[in-house]
């Protein structure tokens, strides 16, 4: 991109008053920005009100340091490659440009030559930051179960859930395959939180992270619920894995719907506070899921021959174990303590810890605080 056609777009982002609607106005109206610029005052007010077009006569203070800033973050792609996709280029998302406020810029950062403007293959999966050790394995292994089904998983590189689902789709990616997109809260030049940024740098070599803020953009609090949308918008389908009643996961899931997406949820224990958000979505009309298949059945996608039986051997193997362990059994699903499971296997407390510890290393059960024990699934 040209300097003086960056400068023109990043103009119109920085304009008082012109939000995403405006712009996308005045871009039909006269087309790119430059020509916008390019309008009379007479010309602007027939498609904006007189204050933005005054405003749009006048160069935002703000403007040559956002434009150095940009175009030197352009310059370097040793790392990472970088783009500018903006409204008028043929890799902007189908799906975004649907919506009411779609981006003007999206600044991208990864492997943009695998990216493709058609989301049919993208799924969301967006939970808790705080998930329990379950949701937190069920969100890994879903989204490796769907990279290895050919899917992309779109999060938002939180905490918890988002980070889960980013690492299960970078192991289950093959070579080649955009593993995952991160569409994140901030400026590009920044990660946040501080804690992913390995991860940061694993998505940008075998993924993409996105967003719509300029560089230099901090974590403000309201940018996170905004850039839902976009995670939302960009996949076909959107699972919650877990979520409190107050969640921001329940916005992605709305507005999901709202877009005439699939929304899935996965079900939870009845007294995990981070499973009510799930239930009250199912309780809506959700699909309730249980394995990947559910997920590639309503979205009408085909997984591998090889996934399926190799799902099918997983599960067998499974139950084979199960049925070799009591101690599995015994302890269910939910959370439980170490009386009650004295009391339902009626083995000693010594030896049960030491039996309790051999499933924890073994990555089948977890300890979690207040002294309880929950049962590892697999997805």
């Amino acid at each position: 991109m040209e300097r003086d056609e960056l400068a023109a777009w990043l103009q119109l982002l920085l304009t008082p008053g012109i939000g995403n609607e405006a712009a996308r106005r005045l871009l039909a109206a006269f087309g790119l920005p430059q020509a916008v610029f390019a309008q009379s005052q007479a010309s602007l007010q027939q498609v904006v009100p007189p204050a933005y077009a005054s405003a749009l006569l006048q160069t935002p203070p703000e403007l040559a340091v956002h434009l150095e800033a940009t175009a030197q973050w352009l310059a370097q792609a040793e790392a990472a490659p970088r783009s500018l996709i903006t409204l008028g280029d043929a890799r902007y998302p189908t799906s975004l440009l649907a919506m009411a406020d779609p981006p003007l810029l999206l600044f991208a950062l990864g492997r943009i030559d695998l990216w493709q403007a058609d989301n049919s293959q993208n799924i969301a999966i967006v939970g808790s930051r705080n998930p329990t050790p379950q949701g937190e394995a069920n969100a890994r292994q879903f989204a490796k179960a769907c990279a290895q089904a050919g899917l992309t998983v779109v999060s938002g590189l939180a905490l918890g859930v988002d980070s889960a689902a980013h690492q299960g789709a970078l192991e289950g990616a093959a070579a080649g395959q955009l593993a995952t997109i991160a569409f994140v809260g901030t400026g590009l030049d920044r990660v946040y939180p501080k804690r992913n940024l390995a991860l940061a740098h694993q998505i940008a070599s075998h993924g993409l992270l996105l967003s719509e803020y300029l560089l230099g953009t901090p974590p403000l609090p309201g940018n996170f619920p905004k850039r839902n949308r976009l995670i939302a918008g960009l996949a076909q389908g959107t699972l919650v894995v877990e979520a409190a009643l107050q969640s921001g996961s329940l916005i992605t899931a709305r507005l999901a719907s709202e877009q005439g997406k699939e929304v899935f949820a996965i079900p939870g224990s009845i007294h995990a506070p981070q499973a009510r958000g799930c239930h009250a979505l199912i309780k809506q009309g959700a699909k309730l899921v249980e394995n990947i298949q559910d997920v590639l059945d309503e979205l009408q996608l085909q997984s591998t021959t090889d996934l399926i039986a190799a799902s099918a051997d997983t599960e067998s193997a499974e139950g084979q174990n199960n049925a070799e362990n009591p101690l599995l059994m015994a302890l269910g699903f939910d959370p439980v303590g170490l009386d009650a499971l004295v009391a339902r296997t009626g083995i000693a407390p010594a030896q049960l810890q030491v039996q309790l510890l051999e499933l924890e290393l073994d990555n089948q059960v977890a300890r979690l605080p207040g002294g309880l024990f929950q049962r590892m699934g697999r997805a």
